[in-house]
Parts: structure tokens; sequence; C-alpha cells
């Protein structure tokens, strides 16, 4: 997990990753100063080494001076060898109610200068003459992260054209979306996205997927939105990409916290939408993507507490992004995670978490490689004989009946505290919880019951799953055939045991495989190690 130094009261916010030779680029916002956009290097994609930030905020009174956004970094095209970061700032000069575009340069990923605007500075017209000598003594005469020198023939800072965007703040809620820029290049042009707003129509329905075409090297006109959905406030962080011959356009929804995609056989034509187009669940947000040498991976923050997306926020290992039969976008689990596995733990070896079984019918038979487990009457868990921290468990469950079934982790014996994942097998819906017992005489605050996430899938056959639970550091990710079905971040639990719990139901767990993972080499509340 990728997070910031525990009581700084700084967060990481939206990210953008890039890979190149041999190294993941991770850069990204730190909330919720918002004044300087962070770097750091990994070469498995997990651990993190912060370096030296990449930009600030600009000087006094320039178009960025307020706050930095969201960024996006790519190759530049006209300029081999070199890259570009599209980045969003706000200015003093409005309050921040105007969100512009900017753009920085590199030659190494590492030193940047941001590019000529032709923004001016327009304070103090009645500053007394030694003050107005003191401001233009204190300006950086060369572009760096810092300062942008000024180009009356620039096109930047970019701005919402009122052709086809909301760009007043009379318009709409009075301050102007245009942030979250994504370069995209299809082969024969190059095209700016943003998350912007249409000028027209319902206040809270207005967001798009905003459009630049690059005309000339740096240089970008206004387009008719590439996508408006009719149904959303803004389309943040967009993102667009090609997977053999079809099209995908990736955006995060304010309204529900989920990473969403469209998708269509041509840029041009209309964006479709398939019944399931959530690529992640609730809490993940701001999804970016990148491309390594294995194919596309999807990258997020994700918010512990989604009632404060500015705190308490981690960026969990990325997924793997890969088109299924249908045509439909899925995440996967990222295979960065083989190389934490160590020794196996034997499955053979369980027993009940509750003993007081009373009248109830229950058995558990282990018979060669599976398990059959059952119980008519209340809850029962049959857990494995080991205290498990970090690991991973996959397995086949084919249930009978018509009963309750999910699996129980980092639990303890004597209290039965830990997380209770529930798998609807019938309606196919997961749902994972942290179950604990408050302070002695606490009154009704003694139940502690927390939901964390919900999530669902498909199967041809209902009462069979194939399932695999990761529980890595505060990662949590779980996958039902092949599809991660939850992903997130919880603290309340760090080790106990790991089993399978019934309630009126026969399950046969088979094809059973359950390892131990090493440590996160970096804890989760700590952004560098060193």
């Amino acid at each position: 997990m990728f997070a910031e130094t525990d009581g700084s009261r700084k967060t990481i916010g939206d990210v953008d990753v890039l890979f190149h030779d041999g190294l993941y680029h991770l850069f990204h916002l730190v909330l919720p100063n918002h004044d300087f956009i962070a770097h750091a290097v990994s070469t498995d994609a997990i651990n993190w080494r912060r370096v030296n930030n990449a930009l600030f905020i600009g000087d006094p009174g320039s178009w960025d001076d307020l706050m930095l956004w969201t960024m996006h970094i790519s190759p530049d095209p006209h300029k081999p060898g070199s890259w570009r970061m599209f980045y969003t700032g706000l200015s003093r000069r409005d309050q921040g109610k105007y969100q512009r575009l900017g753009m920085a340069v590199s030659d190494d990923l590492y030193r940047w200068k941001k590019t000529p605007v032709h923004w001016q500075d327009h304070r103090g017209p009645r500053d007394p003459e030694r003050v107005k000598q003191a401001v233009r003594e204190s300006r950086s005469q060369e572009a760096d992260a810092r300062h942008a020198t000024f180009d009356a023939e620039s096109c930047f800072p970019l701005e919402p054209d009122p052709k086809y965007y909301e760009s007043s703040l009379d318009e709409g809620r009075h301050w102007i979306s245009f942030r979250d820029p994504f370069y995209y290049h299809d082969g024969k042009a190059g095209w700016l996205l943003a998350a912007g707003r249409i000028n027209t129509g319902p206040i809270v329905r207005r967001g798009c997927v905003a459009l630049m075409k690059e005309v000339e090297p740096n240089r970008f006109v206004a387009q008719p939105p590439l996508h408006h959905p009719r149904l959303y406030d803004d389309i943040e962080v967009p993102n667009a990409i090609c997977v053999d011959d079809d099209h995908y356009l990736i955006g995060s929804i304010r309204e529900d916290a989920k990473i969403r995609y469209w998708h269509t056989k041509k840029i041009g034509d209309s964006w479709l939408s398939y019944h399931d187009n959530v690529l992640l669940a609730q809490g993940n947000y701001a999804g970016r993507v990148c491309r390594d040498d294995k194919g596309w991976l999807l990258w997020n923050f994700y918010s512990m507490d989604i009632g404060d997306r500015t705190a308490e926020n981690l960026m969990p290992p990325p997924k793997r992004l890969v088109k299924n039969g249908e045509g439909m976008l899925r995440a996967v689990t990222f295979e960065g995670i083989d190389a934490y596995v160590r020794e196996p733990v034997d499955s053979r070896c369980i027993h009940s978490l509750v003993d007081d079984a009373g009248p109830r019918v229950e058995y558990c038979r282990v018979d060669g490689g599976h398990l059959d487990l059952a119980c008519d009457s209340g809850f029962q868990a049959f857990v494995f004989d080991e205290t498990l921290d970090h690991f991973r468990f996959q397995a086949m469950l084919q249930m009978k009946g018509v009963g309750k079934c999910g699996l129980v982790f980092r639990a303890d014996q004597e209290t039965r505290d830990g997380y209770y994942l529930s798998l609807d097998m019938l309606k196919e819906v997961a749902q994972l919880r942290a179950w604990g017992t408050g302070e002695a005489g606490s009154g009704e605050h003694m139940m502690q019951f927390r939901p964390l996430q919900t999530g669902f899938w498909y199967s041809e056959i209902r009462t069979e799953a194939e399932v695999q639970l990761i529980v890595f550091g505060s990662y949590i990710e779980l996958s039902i055939n092949g599809r991660v079905v939850l992903s997130l971040a919880d603290q309340t639990f760090s080790k106990g045991h790991l089993g399978v719990y019934l309630e009126t139901a026969e399950l046969r767990v088979s094809d059973i495989q359950l390892e131990r993972l090493a440590s996160p080499s970096q804890t989760d509340d700590h952004l560098a190690s060193g």
C-alpha cells in the first residue's frame, strides 16, 4: 500500500503512473494542500520510493498559484525522449473557482519546466513604485518547476470554450469544471481530454468529457464533447484506451464514488454502456491507466473514509485490465502479487470456530483434496488451524441448498471478532464487514459492526464460484471467477484465523490453495522507506 506519513495531516490524492525503461513512475497529488505534485518510483508497482517532487504551485500572481490538481504524463510525440505533463491549476485571482490546464516538459521525468503561458500578473496597479520594483526583481527569468514564462502566443493555460462548455462563473454551479487532463494519440492525431461540463441542461446533469485537438505541436483547439452521458454532475479523471481495436473511455463518478467505463468500435461513433460498466467497487476513485510490458494497468486511490476523500487515502496495488469474450472490460489481480508468495499452509488442519454446537447437525470432512462442510442451523465457521496475517486463499465453492455461506478471516477464536465476507451464491453479491466487540459496559456500543464494501459477480452456475482472497497489509482483494469484485483497505484487524462459514447450508470446498504472503516491506502509514 502507498500512503502519506501517519500524523502529517496529509494524504495521497489523484494518481498518474507511467512505465518507462523497467521503472514505474508515480505522480500524485498531496491533500489537502494541493501545493505540489509528488513523484515516486518502483520496480514492482507495489513498494515505492519517493524522489524529488515534480511540480509546485506557481509564483504569486501566476495562473496556478493557489493549487495543483490532477495531472497526466505521456511521451512527447513531437520530441522523442521527452515527456509532457498536462496538469490542472487554480489561481488566487479568482479564488480557485476557475480550473485551467497547463503543461510542463521534461527530458528525464525528474526535472520539469513549465511551458510559457499567456497569463499576466495584474496585481497591485496602485502599489508604490518600490513595491512594484520588488515584485519585478523577485520574478524568475527562466522557466522551472514553479515558474512559467510569458508568451502572448501561447495557448496555455487552456480554458473551456464557451461554444461548447460552461466557461463563466455566472453559469451552472458558479465555478468552472475544466480539469483532469488526459492526452491520447490515435496514431494520426493527438487529443486532450478533460473533465468539463456542457453549457445547457439541468445543472447537475452537465458532466461530460471535454475534448481538444492538437492542431500543431503544443497548440490545442476546443472540440465538441467526446461524451456526455446526460446523467452525472462531472466525469472526473477521464482516460481513453484501445484494446484489440475496441475503444474504452474510463471515468470516475462522484455520485457513487465508483470507476465506470463506456465503449465504442470507432471514436466518433456513440459511446455505449454495458449492463455492468463498473470497473471497481465503491471507495476506489480517480482511476488512471498506464501501459507496461504486459498490457494495461488500472491505478486509483482508495478512501478509507468515504465521507472525506481528503484524508486516510491509500493507493492499492494496480489491477490488470483485460477484455472478456463479450467485449467487456474487466479488472483482474495484478500478477506482481506472485512475488510475495511464501510457504503454503496445510489446509487439511481445520477446526470449528464455535464449540457449542448443541443439537445442530454439523460436519467437516476432509476428503482428499476437498472439504465437505455442513451446518443445518445457526452460524458455524470451519477455520484453518494456523493464525494468518498476510495470505492468499484460492478455492472452488459449490453450495447445496438455499442457505448462507461466506469467509471469515483475521478472526479471533474467543471473541469471534474479525472480517466477515458474505457470499450470496444465488444473488451473486459479496459483502464485507468488520465485526467486533467494544469495551465492556459500553451498552449497545459494544456491538461494532461496519459494512466495508459490496460487489457483484456473474456466473453461469449460480451455486458455484471460484474465489480468490488476498489479504496483504491492510489491503483486501476478492476475485470471483477471475474478476476483482472487492478492492479496499481497512486496519481494524491485523491477524487471526481464516475459514469458511455456513448458515443452513452444505458446501464443498475444492482445489484449495492457501499460501502465506510476505509482509509489505513498507508500512501503510509510511509513504517512503527512507
